[in-house]
């Protein structure tokens, strides 16, 4: 049999059978886990308590063990220094320069067959306004078909993804299982993984595989699978601009002295040109052909207010996958019921830029500073902090592991897979592929257009995390038996 003979075989069907009843037997025990979970408010920013994210850790490592696939001494909390940070790791003092707590359990490969390394992460997005959920966040609620909670998706269902398919992987081959698995749960990727890159250095010999698996993304619906082709690179920053050396009354002066919202707001309005599109010379876009969706779609699936019309030009999926974008995502200023008749001396904003992928990240971090500095208004005081960048990545379709991926996927949801780019960003997956050149890695995901991950009244719908898991238990079964 040639390698792409074996490539489009089917799962023998008998297999089939078994791996899907022991991942339905256990959906029931797999979403109690999940919702132990989502009650763990495991914020990773620096504001938040730790502690909370130290409990996660522990509960995932416990997950870990509970799938008979590793040994007791095969799972451990690692906690790595900062990237550039001095501290020596071994201190238990030096809270403040080491990163957030990961989960790593390994199990090596036997008899020449191959590794997978299993990626999520357990940390998750800070609730916001919790006015604004229907439900408590830290509570998982169950409506319908999705279960309600910060976390429920993102990320908390893509480790239970992979707990889930490991139990059903051990429950049909027990210790009999030649495959190498490395399941590694991030805790710090909401807060901008600070200590991956030397997490990666410091494990390498533990991590290295030849399939990476990366359950952090996006589905086409809930009934069609996704596998993410290309990501987004970002950059992000701190954007202030000073004018005066204190407050003044906006009566005495307005007019002539100029209030630093007053350049703000034109800066920030520089940015785009009146079609909504970036405007800033040296930001690329990446050219590709893109499944058709209308703006009609795209108003239902962002929920656009009635009358708002999309931005930007070309295809709605190519705006979204392939161009880049810039967002302002928060700014330091008074509040409405706070506002006082003064001039503002200084304002900041938060500044988020998605890249193409294919375009370093420093190059369009000085594209976008290039373009402040020469349109900044009049001559306001600039200043950039709080820099923060990753590259996107653009994955090679033309593997073997992709090819195991679709028929997997196609066994386990039914529906043929679509390659899909997406317009966020996961800036570690080309930190993976450097430190890994020849792994193979595949984007998959438990999301769906209607998760609202990072958004009050976060959900994820079960029926995907079921069909997730039968795919990823699939594509376990055939790595763990491919010759």
């Amino acid at each position: 049999m040639t390698d792409s003979e074996q490539h489009s075989t089917a799962t023998d069907p008998a297999l089939l059978d078994a791996l899907r009843e022991h991942v339905q037997g256990a959906l029931p025990t797999t979403i109690a886990d999940l919702s132990a979970l989502v009650r763990l408010p495991s914020v990773s920013w620096s504001a938040f308590d730790p502690a909370n994210v130290r409990a996660s850790a522990e509960a995932v490592a416990d997950l870990a063990r509970s799938t008979g696939v590793f040994g007791a001494d095969d799972v451990r909390i690692v906690r790595s220094a900062v990237s550039g940070s001095t501290a020596d790791v071994a201190e238990a003092d030096a809270e403040t320069e080491l990163g957030q707590p990961a989960v790593l359990a390994v199990r090596p490969a036997r008899n020449g067959k191959p590794t997978v390394m299993l990626y999520a992460h357990h940390d998750v997005q800070p609730q916001g306004d919790e006015a604004l959920w229907e439900t408590p966040p830290f509570e998982p609620t169950l409506r319908g078909d999705r279960l309600y909670g910060r976390g429920a998706s993102d990320d908390k269902a893509g480790v239970m993804t992979h707990i889930a398919s490991l139990r059903a992987i051990h429950a049909q081959f027990g210790d009999d299982l030649d495959l190498g698995v490395v399941l590694f749960v991030e805790g710090e990727e909401e807060f901008g993984s600070r200590s991956f890159r030397t997490f990666l250095r410091e494990q390498k010999e533990h991590l290295a595989a030849d399939v990476i698996v990366v359950a952090d993304s996006d589905n086409w619906s809930t009934e069609v699978p996704s596998i993410t082709v290309s990501l987004r690179g970002n950059v992000t920053f701190k954007l202030t601009l000073k004018t005066l050396e204190h407050a003044s009354h906006s009566g005495m002066f307005g007019g002539a002295a100029p209030d630093a919202m007053i350049p703000m707001v034109k800066l920030l309005a520089s940015l785009h040109d009146d079609a909504g599109s970036v405007a800033v010379d040296g930001l690329a876009s990446y050219d590709a052909d893109v499944p058709e969706r209308t703006d009609d779609e795209l108003a239902s699936d962002a929920a656009l207010v009635p009358g708002v019309r999309p931005i930007g030009t070309g295809a709605v999926l190519s705006r979204m996958w392939f161009q880049p974008s810039i967002t302002v995502t928060g700014m330091d200023v008074p509040s409405v019921a706070n506002a006082s008749n003064t001039l503002l001396p200084s304002v900041s904003a938060r500044v988020s830029v998605r890249v193409a992928p294919g375009q370093d990240a420093q190059e369009a971090a000085a594209a976008v500073e290039r373009h402040l500095r020469e349109h900044v208004p009049f001559g306001a005081r600039l200043e950039i902090t709080e820099p923060d960048s990753g590259d996107g990545f653009l994955v090679d379709t033309a593997g073997w592991a992709v090819q195991e991926a679709r028929t997997a996927m196609r066994e386990g949801w039914g529906a043929e897979a679509v390659e899909q780019g997406i317009g966020g960003s996961i800036p570690f997956v080309s930190d993976l592929a450097a430190e890994f050149p020849e792994a193979q890695i595949l984007v998959t995901g438990v999301e769906d257009p209607d998760t609202r991950a990072h958004s009050p009244n976060e959900s994820q719908h079960l029926g995907v995390l079921h069909r997730a898991i039968a795919s990823e238990t699939i594509l376990l079964a055939r790595l763990a038996t491919r010759s």
